[in-house]
């Protein structure tokens, strides 16, 4: 356990697993149990253990009162018909919300309650944890650990065209809402006979299924102390690496339960204990089931300065999709790419495509009032949110396509939307601070469509990016032109009207110009953006995932990273393939992969395509190395135009030619990298580069699940090189 340390102000102590700051040496032990995972309290009743004393006694209340609530539930079902679902979860557990959900069942929904429902909270100011980050989630846990929580997380039957089932579960009946047969009415009649049976069984499959979600809940022992670290630690770790949530304007009682539950389940994966994982997916689960149930009624909600409906439901699905796609359990990543084109149905149809933009107009004056600075502030970050969920979504789709070998689901050269404001102004932590920094921005009025358009200019010359673009905006450019990429075929033939190989690469080489030039990336976020920048290079070389699928076929290697299709390229060989230009090309790629994941600093190291760049990369090792190239000598210094395009794609002068010609990385290309004397070259060990990786992936496990089965199959490639 890391021992307590003082500040240099000796008023705080500080924890040395996250920084945080405590005044109290108690309150620092209490804080590393969330770290070391020890739970010293034990319940006498059930026997669950707890972290800290307040949890447990939160705990034996809930015993004491399971008696009371099952009582009032029974007058309950006597009066009205019930049909409790994801829907109906509410902040309070206590007996009079009870009655409240229970007389609203068809109008609750998963928002946030309003001021009479907060009102009414039973718990006292002694079972706050005041020393919770958000205090909030002390309500959130409630919600989700009271004792007649299970009940309220069932998917509900009347969501389904039959008459449901009257049975015992837990101690409650389930009934049928009164407008229930004014629905069936319009379905017609189920016949009698076997089908009573099918209806039973149906329901039995229903009622197990969102049993299933709450008993894990139950299992992992999650805390609010657990709910608050998970949050905290996806702002501070997650948001840096993909700013798509506000933190500064964030408020925890605006935003919809699945949307907490899916920040909290990224976060989880940032904490220390081994039980975080379990807990988080937990959390996913959840979250995911009400979205599956609920999206209806999610779709209409609105935040209090959101241009539109169903924006949180968008960032759910966005959270919730990434979380899927680089988890280590194949059933969620799967989940993640069945549903990953919803979230643009979503968007189109609450008309967020359509929305207008934050006007320039709307800022506010230097003099203006102290609260109209603020309600303006909040309404640019609600329409900032929203333009970044959007953009967000089409990164995680490139993204997605790119692993599962799949197409895109959207076309993302058509994306109509404009590139967000400046990092500075969406960092700023006040009123008065975002005004400073929208007024020193350069406020430019340009789509991403015509940003497209400039990328692929008529004479077919390289012109540079005439754009100030940030670090995610590069990276919605970067996964537009990933989509062009995964639009060609195995044979590199591109469908009809999409750009051709060689054009996207002189595309590439003009947004590796506007990376490698500009002035507001920070050096982690340049190294980023480069880190997608040469997968996606690389994939227009060979596509990597196809090349994943022709070794381990080759080798009964199993293989559970790429879903989606399986295709491989019929008479694709491996040993003929090496000894080409575009082999060379794509190994000048793979070896800056991993340099740039051994550069990026520790806090940075989890941006969400660094698990499948460092696998291309790999893959690209391994067929070098079971072809016998295994040293491979490379020139000192790689010109990455020479590295993307060959001279037929360059519309340049002679003189230019000719020097080009003469370059190390020209020649390296041209006539290989594997006969050049010592001392010319560096020499680079393929085999020595894959044990690194490995070690690379490991790190990437406790983040990233997905690493874990790509660190087996390298484990494997390793064995068969040697």
């Amino acid at each position: 356990m890391p021992k307590p340390t003082a500040s240099h102000g000796g008023k705080s102590l500080i924890c040395h697993v996250c920084a945080r700051g405590f005044s109290k040496a108690e309150h620092l032990r209490r804080h590393e149990r969330c770290h070391t995972g020890s739970k010293p309290f034990v319940c006498k009743e059930c026997r669950r253990s707890f972290a800290r004393q307040d949890a447990l006694t939160r705990h034996e209340k809930l015993h004491t009162r399971a008696v009371a609530t099952k009582q009032a539930q029974a007058r309950q079902s006597l009066q009205l018909p019930q049909v409790t679902s994801l829907d109906t979860l509410a902040w309070d557990t206590s007996r009079e919300q009870a009655e409240a959900v229970a007389a609203s069942a068809q109008s609750q929904t998963w928002e946030t309650p309003d001021a009479n429902q907060t009102s009414g909270m039973q718990s006292t100011v002694s079972d706050l944890d005041f020393g919770l980050i958000w205090p909030d989630s002390e309500n959130l846990f409630q919600s989700i650990m009271s004792s007649d929580t299970p009940d309220q997380w069932q998917i509900p039957l009347g969501a389904l065209p039959i008459p449901p089932v009257v049975q015992d579960i837990s101690g409650m009946t389930f009934g049928s809402p009164n407008s229930f047969d004014d629905r069936a009415s319009s379905i017609g009649t189920i016949p009698s006979g076997g089908s009573h049976q099918a209806v039973r069984d149906v329901s039995d499959m229903v009622t197990s299924s969102s049993s299933s979600v709450t008993a894990a809940i139950k299992a992992t022992s999650i805390t609010s102390v657990f709910l608050d670290e998970c949050l905290h630690m996806f702002f501070v770790r997650f948001i840096p690496t993909f700013p798509i949530l506000h933190r500064a304007t964030f408020v925890f009682r605006d935003c919809t339960h699945p949307l907490l539950l899916n920040a909290m389940a990224l976060g989880s994966l940032y904490l220390g204990p081994k039980d975080s994982v379990a807990k988080g997916e937990a959390l996913w689960r959840l979250a995911h089931t009400a979205v599956s149930t609920s999206w209806q009624s999610l779709i209409t909600h609105r935040g209090p300065y959101d241009a539109c409906s169903g924006v949180q439901l968008l960032l759910t699905a966005l959270l919730g999709q990434i979380y899927g796609a680089l988890s280590k359990d194949r059933a969620v990543r799967t989940a993640s790419q069945v549903f990953r084109p919803l979230g643009f149905f979503w968007a189109r149809h609450c008309g967020m495509l359509d929305s207008e933009p934050f006007s320039i107009e709307d800022i506010p004056l230097p003099g203006a009032l102290a609260s109209e600075k603020d309600q303006k502030w909040r309404t640019w970050a609600a329409r900032e949110i929203q333009q970044r969920a959007l953009l967000a979504y089409y990164i995680l789709d490139g993204l997605v396509a790119q692993m599962s070998g799949d197409g895109a689901s959207t076309r993302h050269v058509a994306n109509p939307l404009n590139p967000p404001s400046g990092e500075t102004a969406f960092d700023a932590n006040s009123a008065d601070e975002w005004l400073t920094q929208m007024r020193s921005q350069k406020l430019e009025q340009h789509s991403f469509r015509l940003i497209f358009r400039s990328l692929f200019p008529p004479t077919e010359s390289l012109r540079p990016l005439d754009y100030q673009l940030s670090a995610f905006s590069l990276r919605v450019i970067l996964e537009g032109l990933q989509s062009l990429v995964s639009d060609s075929d195995e044979y590199d033939l591109a469908a009809v009207g999409v750009p051709g190989r060689s054009d996207v690469q002189r595309a590439l080489a003009q947004v590796h110009e506007a990376i490698t030039m500009s002035i507001h990336l920070s050096s982690s976020e340049r190294l980023e953006v480069l880190l997608r920048w040469h997968t996606i290079c690389l994939d227009t070389m060979i596509n990597s995932t196809v090349l994943c699928r022709h070794v381990c076929t080759r080798y009964e290697i199993p293989q559970h990273v790429s879903g989606g299709s399986q295709t491989l390229r019929s008479g694709f060989d491996m040993l003929k393939w090496v000894q080409t230009e575009d082999a060379r090309r794509a190994l000048l790629h793979a070896i800056a992969i991993q340099d740039i994941v051994e550069q990026l600093p520790r806090g940075r190291a989890h941006v969400i395509h660094m698990p499948s760049s460092l696998f291309a990369a790999a893959t690209v090792y391994v067929v070098f190395a079971l072809a016998g190239a295994a040293n491979i000598y490379l020139p000192r210094t790689i010109v990455w135009r020479d590295a993307l395009l060959a001279h037929a794609d360059l519309n340049l002068g002679c003189e230019t030619v000719r020097s080009s010609t003469g370059s190390g990385t020209s020649r390296f290309v041209m006539e290989g990298g594997t006969n050049s004397p010592p001392g010319v070259a560096v020499v680079r060990n393929l085999l020595y580069e894959m044990n690194s990786m490995q070690k690379l992936f490991r790190c990437l496990i406790s983040q990233w699940g997905i690493a874990h089965d790509m660190e087996e199959i390298v484990s494997q490639w390793i064995t068969l090189c040697h």
